[in-house]
This record gives structure tokens, C-alpha cells and sequence, in this order.
């Protein structure tokens, strides 16, 4: 079994270019321009990068959200757009996603039950019976108190919330999560308990993450690997520690000298 459980080849996704009709072409943005990764099994690699660098756009194009200009995207030998157009619940039983906004990503209308059972349903086909049990797993899973599952988005934390969003991203026991700026809403203290459940969730489940922030002292806490993205491109790649000791680019160097360090470890 190859070692590289994500790997991307050449990937640009371009907005505008569209034709409007007695106005000029809108013009053509290259979010993402030519970047190629691999990703191993069991590793967390952290992208970094400044406010329409490109990262959260590649963080989508990962999990099948949006779709690729050209290039390729493949998750463990298979194509993420062929997946898209043959398989849907193949690819999502195998990524998912976990997003900023931790109670803006839950439905308000749904109680913590609801909400993960509801890819327990559509991606495993659970009945009545299994769906119960699977919940109460994954409530206990993320640290949560089991009388929590009745209640609704709006009677939690921010923390609290990002814990459900970790439940329902587990729930169809996925190989890789996509995290885009999981803990950016969060206060400090929060923040290292959201870091402290990851990795630990990592360490039991072999889970593979990518994780997206423009926080470099959160990225130093948690990845093993570091990639920089400018202007849709990685202009820097390598293990965390060697980027964070010893930067090459310009720009990585500039984004370290605004990292406070007396608040760059976590715990």
C-alpha cells in the first residue's frame, strides 16, 4: 500500500474569464497556481499563508467542494474528480471536512444527535439501532458529556461546538481531515484544548490531517510538515521544525517575525 495517502499534481483553479454581455470579461484570478503535494499517512501538514493566499481554496478543492481548473487531486491512488462524478459517498466516507466557524457550521434547527446522524445515514447506511451507538461514541469520542445529544447548536461554546463539528467529521470514520482555520474563532486557552483533542484523536485513529491557518504559532503546535502559500503558489515546503529554525523564502521569513513568541507554544 503507497505510502502517500493524498497527492496533488499540478493544481490551478482560475476564477473569472467569463464572457458578460456589454461589459468586459471579468478578470482571471489564479487562486491556486501549479502546486503539487504529498501527503503521508498519519502526518499533518500545515498550510500557511496571509488572507487570499490561496489556502482555504486548496483546502476545498481537496475534499471535493470545488473542482480543479487542471491538474489532479488523487486520495489514495484515486481521483478525487472521478470519485466526484462515480462515488460521492466513497470520497466523503474517506475526507471530510472541519470549518472555522464552529456554530455557523451547524444546523440550528438540528439537535447534536441529528447532526451526526445524519452522515451516519447517508454515507454508511446505519439503521436505528447501530446510529445510537455510533453517537454515543462519538460524543465520548470528542470529550463531551452524553446528555449533550438532545440539546442544540446554540446552547454550547464556540469550543463546544468545534467538538461536534469533529464528531460529525468522524462519524463516517475518515482517513484524512481538511481543517480550515479549526481553532481561529476560538480564545487562546480553547484553542489548546481543540489542539490537545486533535492530536490525540490522531494518535489513536491514524488520521491524516491538513491543516489550514494564517496562525503560525498555532501551525507550529500541531503539524509535522509546513507548507507557504503566496499568491495561489507554495513558495516553501518542509519538516516544521526546519521551516520555523531555518526559512529559505522571503515571505516565510516575514510571516515568522509576526509571530509573538511568548505565545507561540500551546499548553
Amino acid at each position: 500500500m503507497s505510502q502517500a495517502l493524498l497527492r496533488i499534481r499540478d493544481v490551478v483553479r482560475l476564477y473569472g474569464g467569463e464572457r458578460r454581455i456589454f461589459r468586459a470579461a471579468a478578470p482571471v484570478i489564479r487562486a491556486v497556481d501549479g502546486v503539487s503535494i504529498d501527503l503521508d499517512r498519519g502526518r499533518t501538514l500545515g498550510i500557511v499563508g496571509e488572507s487570499g493566499s490561496g489556502k482555504s481554496t486548496l483546502a476545498r478543492l481537496m475534499v471535493g467542494l470545488l473542482t480543479v481548473t487542471s491538474g489532479e487531486i488523487e486520495l489514495d491512488g484515486k481521483s478525487v474528480a472521478g470519485l466526484l462524478r462515480e462515488d460521492r459517498r466513497a470520497l466523503y466516507r474517506r475526507v471530510q471536512m472541519v470549518f472555522q466557524d464552529p456554530l455557523g457550521s451547524l444546523n440550528p434547527r438540528k439537535t447534536v444527535r441529528e447532526i451526526l446522524e445524519a452522515p451516519l445515514k447517508a454515507l454508511c447506511g446505519m439503521g436505528p439501532a447501530a446510529r445510537r451507538r455510533r453517537v454515543e461514541e462519538l460524543v465520548s469520542l470528542v470529550q463531551l458529556r452524553a446528555e449533550f445529544v438532545d440539546r442544540y447548536p446554540h446552547e454550547f461554546s464556540g469550543g463546544q461546538c468545534q467538538r461536534i463539528g469533529i464528531a460529525r467529521a468522524l462519524a463516517a470514520e475518515p482517513e484524512l481531515l481538511v481543517l480550515d482555520e479549526p481553532v481561529s474563532a476560538l480564545d487562546v486557552s480553547v484553542q489548546a484544548q481543540i489542539l490537545a483533542l486533535l492530536a490525540e484523536l490522531q494518535s489513536r485513529m491514524n488520521l491524516t490531517y491538513v491543516f489550514i491557518s494564517h496562525d503560525l504559532a498555532v501551525v507550529e503546535t500541531i503539524a509535522s510538515e509546513v507548507a507557504v502559500m503566496y499568491l495561489g503558489k507554495i513558495v516553501e515546503r518542509g519538516p516544521c521544525a526546519q521551516i520555523f529554525a531555518n526559512p529559505q523564502n522571503d515571505y516565510t521569513r516575514l510571516l515568522l517575525s509576526s509571530i509573538p513568541r511568548n505565545v507561540a507554544q500551546f499548553g
